[in-house]
């Protein structure tokens, strides 16, 4: 069983002024106040962009406590939310948790949540400054909010892709999906080591700095949905369309031994986290940024729609499968 709401919130506040210290004592600047009032009090700088997203994440839903560990589950919750700052071009300062824990729960999964995610935070110079708690009829729910900063006027937007664009994507693709598939499938027990991507997505908040900064993207999203929509989210508030080529799609290469996932993979899966995005002409994109491959896919066109092509010319118009809530 968790502990008691009061001292739960007292170990996550111990784990968080634990992660500061080893830091050097050296506290998050925008979080003045966090763990332990009514409300966080955060001082944003001057000349910055507030960035604000929140995320559910659901047991049944983003993951199962048989098929995943504490570790991935505090790590894949908070990755996703830092992905969405990255796809920005911004800087994550503060995290906040609410989290929902049915009473047969133990306590020492608890920990084990807490601390992957606090430490991810940590790795990203974000604090953990607030949250909530509750006892869950049913089953585990977190949600996370995550608060960050980027130069005034300087966020990078789904909406700015133009024609003759090229498109690149960050990465591999199609990794995670890999994972669920065989997890799925009960065919053998999934070690996290062998899909690392799936258990423990890296969020490109390093890359997604770096390309703003370098003023090299029009417009910009993470992969958290797959390929197909997410390239479909940038095309549909660009007002344009997009050609791919398939055989330059980059394809991860899961389990043991390792194999290279199918293209339907790729082009649908989601919770890679990369980030997907398009460069005007006149910019040069190295092979690698911020120590990740980069891999030109495609264009952008004027014409609505979005094709799938093969090196022959051969293809096809792609619909957009990756994932979303309610549909049948």
């Amino acid at each position: 069983m968790p502990l008691p709401e009061k001292a739960l919130i007292a170990q996550i506040r111990r784990m968080v002024d634990s992660s500061i210290r080893r830091r050097n004592g050296r506290p998050n600047r925008a979080v003045l106040t966090g763990i332990g009032d009514d409300c966080a009090v955060l001082r944003l700088l001057a000349g910055k962009d507030s960035l604000v997203t929140t995320d559910f994440t659901l047991e049944g839903i983003h993951f199962r406590r048989d098929w995943h560990p504490p570790e991935s589950v505090g790590h894949r919750c908070l990755a996703r939310g830092l992905s969405d700052i990255a796809a920005m071009g911004g800087e994550p300062l503060a995290v906040f948790l609410s989290l929902a824990l049915p009473r047969g729960l133990r306590q020492a999964w608890v920990g084990r949540f807490a601390r992957s995610l606090i430490s991810l935070a940590e790795k990203h110079g974000a604090t953990v400054a607030g949250g909530d708690t509750a006892e869950s009829p049913d089953g585990i729910l977190a949600d996370i909010i995550v608060v960050g900063t980027v130069p005034k006027g300087k966020a990078i937007l789904r909406s700015g892709a133009k024609a003759g664009d090229r498109i690149y994507v960050s990465g591999e693709l199609g990794g995670s999906a890999a994972a669920v598939v065989r997890m799925r499938g009960g065919r053998g027990k999934v070690k996290p080591r062998d899909y690392v991507r799936h258990f423990y997505p890296e969020p490109r908040v390093e890359l997604g700095r770096v390309l703003r900064e370098k003023k090299l993207v029009s417009a910009m999203i993470d992969t958290s949905d797959g390929l197909s929509t997410d390239l479909a989210h940038i095309c549909e508030e660009s007002g344009m369309g997009a050609e791919i080529d398939s055989s330059l799609i980059p394809r991860a290469c899961v389990g043991k031994p390792a194999r290279e996932v199918d293209l339907d993979l790729a082009l649908h899966g989601g919770e890679d986290y990369e980030l997907l995005f398009t460069v005007a002409k006149e910019n040069r994109i190295p092979r690698h940024i911020a120590g990740v491959a980069i891999t030109q896919i495609g264009q952008i066109t004027r014409s609505r729609g979005i094709f799938v092509r093969n090196p022959k010319g051969v293809g096809y118009e792609l619909h957009p499968r990756g994932w979303e809530h309610f549909r049948k």
